[in-house]
């Protein structure tokens, strides 16, 4: 590995320790390390990646980082990169799953979720605050605000994990229908290389053969929860904050693996981490596997973790072959608009979804606007709102 390289991965370390705050913050990030201090590539070139990014299935901030490391080095560089990246909040996902069910079988799970009363209505919160900052960020046209709005409405009442990658296509497709207002460019000859394409497709078609086959046995669990996974990373769009409410209809409401109570808590804690939201899905995937014991609940969050960050990284190595072609083309760029409000429309649902098995009570209205504000109208991190909700519930249990 040559010493520019190195240097590169120190500095995703860098920025990985300090990625708080979701995929938006962690722009800020890439854009202050990558851009202004090494020059690793130009703002434009940024720019350029993030609105790919945003176009393909997957985590937005992670692809981003693994394509500006893919056009570096190559896929060698990418996968370390992805594994620097992700490492330290799977780590730390991992051990609160542990934590959690060392925690429940010691006393009564209600008992437990009396420390982080206040660290679910705040995960409502957050979600609502992240819907108001992608809907300032993506949404600025009359056709993006209406198919905001209908995303909204139909993932709210269609709970299906099938409705998201629908109204994603549905609205790429709305917006691409403008694309006469985009510039025309000169185009080129079309060339695909198909290689990670088919690498996506046969790990995903061999893990749900193998899956459907053995679904009556206990012991393929890891092979279906791979499968979830996968699935859910090859139809997400948007970031965590919409593979969040995806999790939940399927683990949650569908599978009934976590209950929400557990679901709610643990994605509020990993607002407190750094890295990718999508690491979140270590925790999911650890509780599923609670049952096999600890060897269960980490081999459960390898097995997702894995199965969430493949398929995104695999798609997004298909596509930069052939982008620089691709974005030629009038009714890709146009799409973008559709594809960016109806993620924001998921976003906006979400807040309401997750509210659902909250008890609105005085207190936890309270928590949740108060949580809103405070992210709204100042500059205290996440970690440090998170922090105060966990004390906050221990000195409310103790008076109690």
């Amino acid at each position: 590995m040559s010493k520019a390289d190195k240097l590169f991965l120190k500095d995703v370390f860098i920025i990985t320790i300090n990625a708080f705050g979701g995929p938006q913050a962690h722009l800020v990030l890439f854009f202050h390390y990558l851009v202004e201090k090494r020059k690793y590539l130009s703002a434009t070139e940024l720019t350029e990646l993030i609105a790919l990014c945003q176009m393909l299935p997957g985590p937005s901030s992670t692809q981003t980082l693994l394509a500006i490391a893919y056009k570096r080095n190559g896929f060698q560089l990418a996968m370390l990169t992805l594994l620097i990246w992700m490492l330290p909040a799977f780590l730390i996902v991992t051990s609160i799953a542990l934590l959690m069910v060392r925690l429940e079988d010691a006393i009564d799970i209600s008992n437990i979720l009396n420390f982080t009363q206040f660290i679910q209505p705040m995960a409502v919160g957050f979600v609502g605050y992240a819907a108001i900052k992608i809907t300032q960020k993506l949404v600025n046209t009359k056709t993006g605000i209406f198919l905001m709005l209908m995303a909204a409405a139909v993932t709210f009442f269609f709970r299906s994990p099938w409705a998201f990658p629908a109204v994603i296509l549905a609205g790429g497709l709305t917006s691409a229908l403008k694309y006469e207002k985009q510039e025309k460019l000169e185009k080129q000859k079309f060339v695909v290389s198909w290689r990670y394409f088919i690498v996506y497709a046969v790990v995903f078609l061999t893990v749900a053969s193998i899956g459907l086959l053995t679904k009556s046995l206990e012991i393929s669990l890891p092979i279906r929860l791979f499968e979830n996974f996968y699935r859910n990373g090859s139809l997400v769009f948007g970031g965590g904050q919409v593979l969040v409410p995806a999790l939940y209809n399927e683990f949650v409401e569908f599978k009934k693996y976590l209950s929400s109570e557990e679901f709610l808590s643990g994605y509020a804690l990993v607002q407190a981490i750094p890295g990718p939201v999508f690491a979140f899905s270590g925790y999911v995937g650890g509780l599923a596997m609670r049952h096999f014991g600890d060897f269960g609940i980490i081999l459960g969050s390898i097995v997702a973790s894995a199965g969430i960050y493949l398929p995104g990284a695999f798609i997004l190595f298909f596509v930069l072959k052939f982008w620089e072609q691709l974005k030629l083309y009038r009714p890709v760029r146009a799409s973008l608009e559709g594809i960016n409000a109806a993620s924001a429309g998921m976003v906006v649902a979400a807040a309401f979804v997750i509210s659902e098995p909250i008890q609105m009570n005085l207190m936890n209205i309270s928590t949740i606007l108060v949580t809103f504000l405070l992210l709204m109208f100042t500059k205290i991190p996440p970690p440090i709102l998170v922090l105060a909700g966990i004390a906050g519930g221990i000195l409310f249990s103790y008076a109690n």
